[in-house]
């Protein structure tokens, strides 16, 4: 059984969750992370100091240093959750995500691929590769109808779901080419503590709680579905331990949300917790503003695969959910003031997540 692993991209936002989760069952994990403006060590705090931890600053494009790690620590899995995941960025950078996405991600297989190799038959049957990817890989839905499921087809709108989208590809060409077992997941829209200020929900709540404008794309009619970070770390340690090899696996919270109701809902429910000065409700704080380019209407999971094979199901709902992020922000300002009072803050803050 696995319960060595290495996870890229630990000092993200979901990355982090998974390291938070797997060494408290006691798993031996080794946290890679180049540290880019959205890796944040202070994520790691409350394992850091642990025994069976490992932070190592690296880069997953550096297939040598990968391949040490993974022959010194004798690991047995990697879940790889390493992106640049933000979609005006994508729009702003594409060749950015192209680099840490797609090559990135193939320089990583090349290093597991050589790895896998050198184990005993027993351990090469064992060991896996996690590609964790996302929903918008299949472009968008209807508002009214339908569902992704594991069978429906790619189809990415924004240079970030084009970039995840060529990255699982080439995860399933290392299977079906070199052998390499790996298994796959897609995601729908997160949420919890630690998220990086610059996405929908953390950038409402810190604007809301400041008082500032909260700008909502179009007319905030764009419908995600929304899952708690931390039942989706619970969901990927599922999967790597007990998801069938070349397998797909789809994890949603069946929450399905317009922007504008997200929104709302934080305003109502800081309103509760921290009124404004002089009792204006946040709602009049919203303020609508051009649509972004290429911008999905919908996404919906239909996470009925994994529920029925590997027994996953999200504890949160999204109003308990909420509720517990916001709590969360409201007493761990020593994690995101820092963020909000770095360069990001003029860059961000006024935009639209």
């Amino acid at each position: 059984m696995i319960r060595r692993v290495l996870v890229t991209g630990g000092a993200g936002f979901i990355g982090s969750a998974v390291c938070r989760r797997l060494v408290a069952q006691g798993w031996h994990v080794v946290c890679l992370d180049k540290l880019t403006y959205a890796g944040n060590r202070e994520s790691l705090r409350d394992v850091e100091a642990a025994p069976n931890f490992r932070f190592v600053h690296a880069d997953i494009a550096d297939t040598e240093t990968v391949l040490r790690l993974l022959r010194d620590e004798q690991l047995q899995g990697i879940m790889h959750l390493a992106a640049e995941s933000h979609v005006d960025r994508s729009i702003d950078s594409p060749a950015a995500f192209v680099e840490t996405n797609v090559l990135g991600t193939v320089r990583l297989l090349d290093a597991a691929l050589a790895h896998w190799r050198t184990l005993p038959a027993r351990a090469r049957e064992s060991f896996r590769f996690h590609h964790v990817s996302t929903d918008e890989v299949f472009g968008d839905l209807p508002f009214d109808s339908g569902v992704f499921t594991e069978a429906t087809p790619y189809a990415p709108s924004s240079p970030y779901s084009a970039s995840k989208a060529a990255s699982d590809h080439f995860v399933r060409a290392w299977h079906e080419t070199y052998g390499l077992p790996v298994v796959l997941s897609n995601c729908s829209n997160n949420y919890g503590p630690y998220h990086f200020p610059e996405k929908l929900i953390p950038l409402t709540i810190l604007n809301a709680l400041e008082g500032r404008r909260l700008p909502v794309y179009g007319r905030g009619a764009n419908v995600r579905d929304w899952l708690f970070v931390e039942d989706h770390a619970e969901a990927l340690e599922a999967i790597l331990t007990r998801g069938k090899v070349a397998e797909t696996y789809l994890i949603g919270g069946r929450a399905e949300r317009t922007n504008l109701n997200v929104v709302e809902t934080i305003c109502d429910l800081l309103d509760m917790r921290a009124p404004l000065s002089g009792g204006a409700p946040r709602r009049s704080l919203v303020e609508f503003v051009a649509d972004r380019p290429g911008h999905d209407r919908r996404y919906a999971i239909d996470p009925s695969k994994t529920e029925t094979a590997l027994g996953w199901r999200s504890r949160e709902t999204f109003e308990s959910g909420l509720a517990h992020t916001i709590d969360w922000y409201l007493a761990n300002r020593w994690w995101w003031e820092p963020i909000r009072a770095s360069s990001y803050a003029g860059e961000r803050l006024g935009k639209v997540a």
